[in-house]
């Protein structure tokens, strides 16, 4: 299988990860995507040969994957740098994308794109999910109690009275909007993963919390005693 990127693979022409990396503009260096994708460039590869090396992997042809990352890990590399910001994150985010396509090489039809498409659309995919994961753990860690505070209990009737009232501001939404507002917040899901539960596209996720947030402010606004 793959070694990590910053590790020559199989020839000692393949050049390390660090050289994909981003420079600053005007060192006279690639600093866009597009020219470090046609930095060095060779002749152009038929999409045959590139299908070739994804149904070679479909037979678990490891020769077939190590060619597939040798000719493309610096285009994905740099995609991946592009969205994370961080080369270490990126490295580890390379790795899982050619273990996606170890594992799942059926999901390529040629019938709706090229291979470099496809494993391109697979990259962004798996940084983007890096990127939003990392960030509501950060969110998370920092929304969690100092263990020097020590906040004084809430009475249990008054955290009862308190359930009460939001599950009757609740009760003024529209179902729609009660339900994208429990599955984001009492679930803990982004966005995105509400989208995919409920079966909803994104925006109209978006728009369904954004309204009941709205609403449950003005319900909840003469009740601030509480």
């Amino acid at each position: 299988m793959l070694q990590p990127c910053r590790r020559r693979l199989a020839t000692d022409t393949v050049r390390p990860v660090s050289t994909c990396l981003p420079t600053e503009p005007g060192d006279g260096s690639a600093n866009t995507l597009g020219s470090v994708i046609y930095a060095d460039r060779q002749p152009a590869v038929a999409e045959s040969e590139w299908t070739d090396l994804v149904q070679g992997i479909a037979l678990r042809n490891e020769a077939a994957l190590r060619e597939l990352y040798e000719r493309t890990h610096r285009i994905v590399f740099t995609l991946i740098f592009r969205i994370v910001k961080d080369p270490l994150t990126a490295e580890e985010v390379l790795l899982d994308v050619y273990h996606d396509v170890w594992r799942k090489p059926a999901t390529f039809d040629p019938n709706r794109g090229t291979v470099i498409a496809w494993l391109m659309n697979q990259t962004r995919s798996r940084a983007i999910d890096r990127l939003r994961g990392d960030s509501r753990k950060k969110r998370t860690d920092t929304q969690q109690p100092s263990p020097l505070k020590v906040e004084a209990p809430i009475d249990p009737a008054i955290a009862e009275q308190r359930r009460g009232v939001l599950d009757q501001c609740l009760q003024a939404l529209t179902l729609d909007e009660r339900r994208a507002i429990e599955t984001a917040y009492f679930q803990e899901l982004t966005y995105a993963e509400v989208a995919e539960r409920l079966g909803e596209p994104l925006g109209t996720i978006k728009t369904r919390i954004r309204a009941g947030l709205a609403k449950l402010r003005t319900l909840l606004a003469d009740k601030e005693d509480l």
